[in-house]
C-alpha cells in the first residue's frame, strides 16, 4: 500500500515522527479547497513568521464557558503537552511536533477564528487552547453546512394529543416540565448570508445553538493545514491528535452533570438530562427526546428514540413469550410426550441404540425422563402460537418505526436532509485528482479515483470480508469437531461413573448437555476474539475504499461488520436448529464425519433444548461483555484518574480540564450501541421459538440499557461533535433483512 493510501485515521509513531524524510500519511498532490468547502481559507506561505495563541491565565470562574473577557464563548477545546518540557534525547520529534501544532493553529486565526491559551491548573504540562468563531465566520460556515435556522416562529395549530384527557396520570411518566419545557416551534430554511434579514435574530449570542456552533468549529479544525513542503500540504485535527501533537479535541459539557452552574444565563442542559434521563430514579421516565437531540445532535437522539421505540414494542412480545412459558411450565407434568418417555410401561420398555461406537451401551429411553419434561417447558402448542405471533410482530414492529421515524423527521427538521449538508470527508477532499462528468447535474466534478480504481478497491473489500467469513465457518466445523469428540468422551466417562458428587443435578448431566454447555463456551470466546481481530481489518478496508461522506464510511463500515458478525453470533444457532442430527444414519450403518467422527445425534427429543442453552449463554454472556466495556472500565478509568489527581483538590478547576479528565469518545460512535441491539434482535427474532423468554430478557436488558447508555454518554465522556441524520441509516435494511429471515425460521 501506498503512502497515498494512509488517511487520517492512521496514527504516527514516535520512530516514524523521528525520520525527517518519512512522509507518513502525506498527500502527493496538492489540496486545493473549492471556495464552497473552505470560504475563509488562507494559506500560510512557506518559512513565514505565525501567529501564536494568546497566553491567558485562568481567571478562577470554574463554570466559566467563556474567553477571560467574558464575552467570546468557547466553541472548542484544544489539549497540548508543552513540548519544551520532554526529555532532550526525543527533541527532534517534540520540536517537529511543536512546529506543526503552531502552524495549526495559526492557520485556525487565518481562517478567522479567535484562540486563547490558558496553562492547566494540575499538570504544569498541560495546555488547553480555547478556540471561538466570531459572529461573521459563524454566518459563513452556517450557509456552507447548509444549516437549517428560524425564519419566524410556527403559528400552525397542531393536533391535540388523544392520550390529553389521561394527562393527570401520563404526566408522572415524562419528564418535569417545570424543569425540561417545551422548545417554541419555527418555520426554517437553510441559512443564507446575504439574506440575513429574513432569519429570525433576537439574540446574535444565542442565534446559532452551541450544538451548531460546536460542529461549525469542528468542520473547519479537520480541514485545517498544519504541515507545507512546497506543493504538499498536510491538514487535519485527526491526523494531529492521532500523531501525538495533541492530546485530546472537543467542545465543553455547559455544566457539570450534577451541580447546576453559577454562570447566569446558563441553561444547565447537561444537569437536566442528568435529572430526568440518566439518573436511576428516572428509569419509569419517557426520554426528553428534544433535549437530547438539542444538546448531543440529531444522529444520537435518532439512536435513543429507536433504543426506546423497540423497548415498549419488546413488552406485548414478552408478554406474550411469558405466558408461553408459563403454560410449557404448567403443563410440562401432563404433557403425552413426557408422560410416555417416564411410563414404565411405555418408555421404560423401549431400548435405544448406543450412542458411540465403543464405550457407550444400551440404554431405555425413560432414563431421559426429567430432561424430556424440561424440554415440554419450551417445545409445546404455546410456543407453535409464539412463533406466529412474533412473525407478525416483527413485521409491525418496522413499519410503526417507518411512521414513528417520519414523524420524528418532520419535528426536528430534517425532511429534506439533502446530500448538499452533509459535505465530503476530508480524507476524500485530498485525493481528488481525477476529473469527470456527473452523469446527475452534467457538471464537472473531481473524484479520488477512476472507474476501474473504484472497482478494484471495492472487490479487494468484498474479497476481505469473504475470507473472513470463511475463518468463521472453518471455526464453527473445528467446533463440530470438538462436539462429536467431546461427546464421545463424556459419553464414556458420565455412563462409566456413579456421578454421585452430582446427585441434585445427575439426572440433567447427559453427554449430549455436557457436550452442549462446554461447546457454547468455546464458541462464544471464539466469537469474542474474531470479533477484535475484524474491527482493524473492516476499518481498513473502508478506509481504502475512500466513501465520500461520512454517513457513506459508516453505512459501508456497519454493512461489513455486521455480515461478519451475523455469521458470527448466529452460524451455530443455524447448525443446531437446521443441520444437527439432520444426517445420523439409522442402526447398524451410522455416518462419519472425516471418516472418523460419528455424527452427532440430538436428545430423543429433539435439538431444541440445546438451541436453547446456546442462546442463553451467547446472550447472557455478550450483555455481560458489553457491560464490563462500556460501562465498567469508563468509569474504573475516570476513578483512578480522579484519584491520581486529588492531591490538587483544593484547587479551583475550570470546566474545559474537567472534561478533559472524562472518557474520549469512540471514533466508531454509536456503532456498537446499535450493533448491540441489532444482534440481541437477531436472538429475539429468529430463534425465538426454542427460548420464548428471550424477549422477557431483551425487554428487562433494554430498560437498563437506555439508561447506562444515558449515564454514559452524560456523565462519563466528553461531549460529542453533534451530528445530523435523517434515520438509523443501514441499520435499517439490516432490520429489515432479520425480518425476512425470521419469518422463515418461525
Amino acid at each position: 500500500m501506498s503512502s497515498n493510501d494512509i488517511f487520517e485515521m492512521d496514527s504516527v509513531t514516535e520512530t516514524e515522527e523521528m525520520e525527517g524524510d518519512t512522509e507518513v500519511g502525506m498527500i502527493d498532490e496538492e489540496v486545493v479547497y473549492p471556495e464552497e468547502f473552505l470560504p475563509t481559507y488562507h494559506s500560510i506561505k512557506e518559512g513565514a513568521t505565525v501567529t501564536k495563541a494568546l497566553l491567558a491565565e485562568f481567571n478562577d470562574k470554574p463554570d466559566s464557558l467563556f474567553f477571560n473577557d467574558g464575552t467570546r464563548r468557547i466553541d472548542f477545546i484544544l489539549v497540548y503537552e508543552d513540548e519544551d518540557k520532554k526529555d532532550f534525547e526525543k527533541r527532534h520529534t517534540f520540536q517537529r511536533r511543536k512546529r506543526r501544532r503552531e502552524y495549526f493553529e495559526a492557520s485556525l486565526m487565518q481562517m478567522g477564528m479567535e484562540l486563547e491559551a490558558t496553562k492547566s491548573v494540575i499538570d504544569d504540562k498541560l495546555f488547553f487552547v480555547k478556540i471561538h468563531m466570531p459572529w461573521d465566520v459563524l454566518c459563513t460556515y452556517a450557509e456552507v453546512l447548509h444549516i437549517k435556522l428560524p425564519i419566524q416562529p410556527n403559528d400552525l395549530s397542531s393536533r391535540p394529543s388523544p392520550w390529553r384527557y389521561l394527562s393527570c396520570i401520563t404526566k408522572h411518566f415524562y419528564p418535569s416540565e417545570e424543569l425540561i419545557g417545551k422548545e417554541t416551534e419555527f418555520f426554517t430554511a437553510p441559512f443564507e448570508k446575504d439574506r440575513l434579514d429574513y432569519f429570525y435574530v433576537k439574540d446574535k449570542d444565542i442565534f446559532f445553538t452551541p450544538a451548531m456552533r460546536s460542529r461549525m468549529a469542528y468542520y473547519i479544525l479537520s480541514r485545517a493545514p498544519y504541515e507545507i513542503r512546497g506543493n504538499i500540504k498536510k491538514f487535519g485535527i485527526t491526523k494531529l491528535l492521532d500523531g501525538g501533537v495533541y492530546k485530546a479535541a472537543y467542545p465543553l459539557h455547559d455544566c457539570r452533570f450534577n451541580v447546576k452552574s453559577k454562570e447566569e444565563g446558563c441553561p444547565n442542559e447537561r444537569f437536566l438530562l442528568y435529572e430526568e434521563w440518566a439518573h436511576p430514579k428516572s428509569f419509569y421516565k419517557m426520554q426528553p427526546l428534544d433535549l437530547i437531540r438539542k444538546y448531543y445532535g440529531e444522529k444520537i437522539g435518532i439512536y435513543f428514540a429507536w433504543l426506546g421505540f423497540y423497548t415498549i414494542m419488546l413488552t406485548l412480545a414478552a408478554v406474550v413469550g411469558l405466558g408461553c412459558f408459563i403454560y410449557g411450565y404448567k403443563t410440562q407434568e401432563t404433557s403425552t410426550w413426557s408422560k410416555e418417555v417416564c411410563d414404565p410401561e411405555i418408555g421404560g420398555k423401549i431400548v435405544m441404540c448406543p450412542q458411540c461406537d465403543r464405550e457407550c451401551k444400551y440404554w431405555r429411553l425413560n432414563s431421559t425422563c426429567e430432561a424430556s419434561k424440561k424440554l415440554c417447558i419450551f417445545d409445546n402448542y404455546g410456543t407453535l402460537v409464539f412463533a406466529v405471533f412474533m412473525s407478525i410482530w416483527v413485521t409491525l414492529f418496522l413499519e410503526f418505526w417507518k411512521r414513528y421515524q417520519a414523524e420524528l423527521e418532520y419535528e426536528w427538521d430534517t425532511v429534506e436532509f439533502l446530500e448538499q449538508e452533509q459535505q465530503p470527508r476530508p480524507e476524500y477532499e485530498a485525493k481528488c485528482i481525477y476529473e469527470r462528468k456527473n452523469p446527475v447535474t452534467g457538471v464537472k466534478e473531481k473524484v479520488p479515483y477512476t472507474a476501474c480504481g473504484r472497482c478494484v478497491r471495492v472487490s479487494i473489500g468484498i474479497g476481505t470480508v469473504l475470507f473472513w467469513i470463511l475463518l468463521i465457518v472453518a471455526s464453527i466445523v473445528a467446533i463440530t469437531v470438538y462436539r462429536l469428540a467431546a461427546f464421545f468422551a463424556f459419553s464414556a466417562r458420565l455412563r462409566a461413573q456413579d456421578l454421585k458428587e452430582l446427585e441434585p443435578l445427575k439426572e440433567y448431566v447427559t453427554p449430549q448437555m455436557a457436550t452442549s454447555v462446554t461447546a457454547s463456551l468455546i464458541s462464544f470466546v471464539v466469537i469474542m476474539i474474531l470479533n477484535i481481530l475484524y474491527e482493524r481489518v473492516a476499518i481498513w478496508i473502508t478506509d481504502f475504499e475512500l466513501p465520500r461522506t461520512k454517513t457513506d464510511y459508516e453505512n459501508s463500515l456497519t454493512l461489513k461488520m455486521f455480515l461478519f458478525q451475523f455469521v458470527n453470533y448466529y452460524s451455530s444457532c443455524f447448525y443446531i436448529a437446521f443441520a444437527k442430527g439432520k444426517a445420523v444414519g439409522y442402526p447398524g450403518q451410522p455416518v462419519y464425519l472425516l471418516g472418523k467422527y460419528r455424527n452427532e445425534e440430538c436428545d430423543p427429543g429433539g435439538c431444541l433444548i440445546e438451541l436453547t442453552t446456546q442462546l442463553s449463554i451467547i446472550m447472557g454472556g455478550k450483555a455481560i461483555w458489553n457491560n464490563i466495556q462500556e460501562v465498567l472500565l469508563p468509569w474504573v478509568k475516570n476513578l483512578i484518574f480522579r484519584h491520581c489527581t486529588s492531591v490538587h483538590s483544593e484547587k479551583v478547576i475550570p470546566r474545559w480540564e474537567q472534561d478533559y479528565q472524562l472518557q474520549p469518545v469512540s471514533k466508531l460512535g454509536l456503532f456498537y450501541e446499535y450493533l448491540e441491539m441489532v444482534i440481541q434482535f437477531g436472538f429475539v427474532t429468529l430463534f425465538v421459538a426454542s427460548f420464548p423468554l428471550a424477549p422477557v430478557l431483551a425487554l428487562v436488558n433494554n430498560l437498563f440499557e437506555i439508561r447506562v447508555d444515558a449515564w454514559k454518554i452524560t456523565t462519563q465522556f466528553r461531549r460529542v461533535v453533534p451530528e445530523k441524520a435523517q434515520d438509523i441509516g443501514a441499520w435499517q435494511p439490516i432490520l429489515q433483512g432479520i425480518a425476512i429471515l425470521a419469518v422463515a425460521t418461525n
